[in-house]
């Protein structure tokens, strides 16, 4: 038992540096892709970005469905959708100001509100999910999708004068480092040099964007296998709190580690884009995708008590926090909200443990 606890302890930390190195790769070569398409980093965040760190949710919603657990499949939808707001979102803001989109002001939020609002109706009217509730939560994310494809064609940017300028500096900066550094360290000078030259290759930001979404779905995989075993087995807490706070929170990991990089970046439009793309993916795709493959078994919602309806309006009042917290002058996310966010998670959390263990 011992050896396995630290051949778990091992990979967790292993599946901690797949996601924190594999989010830097995916948002270079995501960030990359849209200045070479002329889209805005919001535009792929929301899409793109979105799906790839929603990627880890799918695989535990599908393989719930398939053993017909509906408690971790619903549980996990919320559970991230909380996550996702309170906690990334709440950290993101305290490391630097977060701008929110005034297309998101008046359409992707609202629309987040909506959809949780239908997601909560869905499983209200029949004490549960059917296939055909998933195969209407799948309906309304293609029609946002196409909508995002449309906005996308719209809102095209010309980048071409600030890549040239970036490319220009970079290469000036390496070329110092490299004159002033020996050794190991003017090797690594070279390989970053060498790294942002391939960066200008269309392929190659396909590559890291492929190679980091992997590195980010394999870690998650790892750190939700191994905090699950540690949280199960070794301390025997109930599969519905583990679905809410340990399967959430590692299914949620790369919407984390990958905001923030993205936020450290600079990459604004990706750290929010995700985020908003990301509860839209988890309540319309990952969870409506689990439904339909879960065919005639029934996903139940409130069958017993009301801790699922509890738990799915606080996601729905995550959504209208974020709003609400969107409208300032200068229409961003700061520390205050930062520090909202998390005091909300906390008190969550808190009463979570307090009323249900």
């Amino acid at each position: 038992m011992v050896g396995k606890t630290i051949l778990e302890i091992f990979l967790l930390i292993v599946g901690f540096v797949l996601l924190v190195k594999g989010a830097d790769f995916f948002v270079d070569g995501a960030s990359g892709i849209a200045e070479k398409l002329h889209v805005s980093t919001f535009v792929i965040g929301l899409t793109v970005v979105a799906i790839g760190t929603s990627l880890p949710e799918a695989a535990v919603s599908v393989v719930s469905a398939i053993q017909r657990n509906g408690e971790t499949l619903v549980g996990n939808v919320v559970g991230s959708n909380i996550m996702n707001i309170l906690l990334i979102l709440g950290i993101a803001s305290l490391i630097c100001k977060i701008p929110v989109e005034k297309s998101s002001q008046r359409i992707e939020l609202p629309f987040l509100i909506a959809i949780t609002g239908i997601f909560i109706g869905l499983g209200f009217w029949n004490s549960g999910y059917q296939w055909y509730d998933g195969l209407i939560l799948l309906v309304l994310y293609a029609a946002f999708m196409v909508y995002t494809i449309l906005m996308a064609r719209r809102t095209r940017v010309s980048l071409a004068d600030g890549t040239v300028a970036t490319q220009i500096v970079t290469e000036v900066e390496t070329e110092v480092i490299t004159e002033t550094k020996t050794g190991l360290k003017a090797f690594w000078a070279k390989v970053k040099f060498k790294f942002n030259e391939l960066k200008e290759h269309t392929w190659f930001l396909i590559l890291i964007t492929v190679i980091g979404a992997a590195m980010v779905v394999g870690g998650a995989e790892l750190v939700v296998n191994s905090a699950e075993f540690i949280a199960e087995d070794l301390f025997g807490i109930d599969p519905k709190i583990v679905a809410l706070t340990v399967v959430a929170f590692g299914t949620s990991l790369p919407e984390l580690v990958t905001s923030i990089s993205a936020a450290k970046k600079g990459d604004m439009g990706i750290a929010t884009g995700n985020i908003i793309g990301s509860n839209i993916a988890n309540l319309l795709f990952v969870a409506g995708l689990g439904f339909v493959c879960g065919g005639s078994y029934e996903v139940a919602f409130c069958a017993t008590n009301y801790n699922d309806l509890i738990d799915a309006l606080v996601s729905l009042g995550c959504a209208a926090l974020l709003l609400a917290c969107s409208f300032n002058k200068n229409r961003s996310l700061n520390r205050i909200t930062g520090v909202i966010m998390l005091v909300c998670l906390v008190g969550y959390y808190a009463c979570l443990f307090v009323t249900r263990i």
